[in-house]
């Protein structure tokens, strides 16, 4: 069978419910983890920035402010996670 022939007999299988209704929760599920994953990509940024300008100001707090940091950091990922969490959930369920 030639390559034209079989991209003719693809085109004429028609898409079922279940085929548009899958790629719209990928499309959705993708949609929401993009929103999902700027918000904590905005908070980390204004954190860390924050962070240094904070040790910059005063050297002799760099590990308190560091510490806290991280700790604002890791808080602001398990954003991201419940993001990711949740596309899995919409893509598959």
């Amino acid at each position: 069978m030639s390559i034209a022939a079989q991209s003719l007999a693809f085109a004429e299988e028609a898409l079922t419910a279940d085929d548009v209704k899958a790629a719209a929760a990928a499309e959705g599920a993708g949609f929401a983890y993009g929103l999902a994953a700027i918000g904590p990509g905005i908070g980390i940024g204004y954190l860390v920035g924050q962070a240094v300008q904070a040790m910059a100001r005063q050297p002799e707090a760099a590990s308190d402010v560091q510490t806290t940091m991280f700790l604002g950091v890791a808080f602001t990922e398990a954003l991201a996670l419940i993001g990711f969490v949740v596309f899995i959930l919409l893509k598959f369920a």
